[in-house]
């Protein structure tokens, strides 16, 4: 199925209805493959985009900015980016990738939403100040898209697990420092492989886990019993099921 993100929550009974598709939780829209993207009511307007429900998790858990500053790391092609700018945050969207950044400025335009876009590399670049929120959504072997892309399980190597378990650690490492007190970090990978998911959260001091509640997923989710998430596609299999995913929430004191 595709899963679309509401520019505006409050709406989601009537985007529904007008498209369609059924509601797995306010701001997603699912509806049966079949209609060009671009031809469906609502996208030249920027009322939602493409979004797997599973992804739009992470950004979810950061709850409304109201004006504070939120540092969406690995940004493009900008599905979180305009979630938390929708949810009222004052948004930096970092990304290394040129060509994917266009993407997301392109989201931005006809969303008409807002953010600051830097190209750099995160293992580099430093930020003048402190962040209210961060959110990591760390480069992974992407093995939680087997549901839509079976072939990346038999792509991935040992190997390739160990470099993104590298590459993840030291930009939660980084992350971490570039908190405000006070301030919510959010991990998350869309990968099967623990060592990208629950190895990291044993990993990192100096934060304290900020568990994740029922009322926060989708019904028929549950956050694991040390109150991170785990997704994967077997996962509500009557509803058209979801990526695999890992999340965790920490706040710095």
């Amino acid at each position: 199925p595709l899963d679309l993100a509401l520019r505006d929550p409050a709406q989601t009974a009537q985007w529904a209805e007008r498209l369609g598709g059924t509601s797995l939780m306010p701001g997603h829209v699912r509806l049966s493959r079949g209609t060009p993207v671009a031809e469906l009511e609502g996208f030249r307007d920027g009322a939602w985009w493409v979004q797997d429900l599973a992804a739009s998790l992470p950004a979810r858990l950061l709850g409304a900015g109201e004006g504070r500053r939120a540092l969406d790391l690995c940004a493009a092609p900008g599905g979180k980016t305009m979630q938390l700018a929708a949810q009222g945050w004052n948004v930096t969207a970092l990304d290394i990738a040129g060509r994917r950044l266009e993407r997301l400025r392109e989201n931005l335009e006809r969303t008409q939403l807002s953010a600051e876009i830097v190209q750099a590399d995160a293992l580099k670049w430093t930020p003048e100040a402190p962040f209210d929120a961060i959110l990591l959504d760390a480069p992974c072997t992407a093995t939680g898209t087997s549901r839509r892309h079976p072939d990346v399980l038999h792509r991935i190597s040992p190997r390739q697990i160990a470099e993104m378990t590298a590459i993840q650690s030291a930009l939660l490492t980084r992350a971490a420092g570039w908190l405000a007190p006070g301030g919510v970090l959010v991990y998350a990978v869309c990968s099967l492989e623990p060592e990208e998911g629950e190895a990291q959260v044993e990993a990192l001091e100096g934060l304290g886990i900020v568990p994740v509640v029922p009322a926060e997923l989708p019904e028929g989710l549950k956050p694991r019993a040390d109150g991170t998430v785990r997704t994967d596609p077997a996962m509500l299999p009557e509803q058209g099921g979801l990526d695999g995913f890992f999340i965790a929430r920490w706040r710095k004191g």
